[in-house]
């Protein structure tokens, strides 16, 4: 019996970053949603169930510590990773965040992003999907 793929919300105004990101995550057999604003985002995680959000930090309608911050008014337990050209700059940690991940964008962010992704829906608890990780084969799952 199959079980669902894991469901991710990528928020994010850069729409370049938002297709790359989308088509990496489903490649891997993950179950993807966009939105380009933050209320936009929020709007999407208020319809339906996600197990785990991406947001960028920079965005002109509400920054992502203000995302998360809604977010996790909504559901505590669903995971969050934060995307910022500038975390070092900015000096961002998942403490200052408020998430379960702070990465930065560009060289390596892919494997990096990936890599996190699979952690966290490992560990998150009472989650039927969060064990079901799909093999990151090609075409496996479409």
């Amino acid at each position: 019996m199959h079980q669902a793929s894991p469901r991710i919300l990528l928020i994010d105004v850069n729409r370049h970053g938002l297709r790359a990101r989308r088509t990496v995550l489903e490649e891997l057999g993950y179950e993807v949603e966009t939105a380009s604003t933050g209320k936009q985002g929020l709007g999407k995680f208020a319809e339906k169930e996600f197990d785990l959000v991406v947001t960028d930090y920079r965005m002109p309608d509400l920054k992502g510590p203000q995302v998360v911050h809604r977010l996790r008014k909504r559901s505590e337990r669903v995971p969050i990773v934060i995307l910022s050209g500038y975390t070092e700059k900015l000096g961002l940690s998942k403490e200052s965040t408020g998430t379960d991940a702070v990465l930065a964008k560009g060289p390596g962010e892919e494997s990096d992003l990936t890599r996190m992704i699979g952690k966290l829906l490992k560990k998150k608890p009472g989650s039927q999907r969060a064990g079901s990780r799909i093999s990151g084969r090609r075409g496996k799952i479409r």
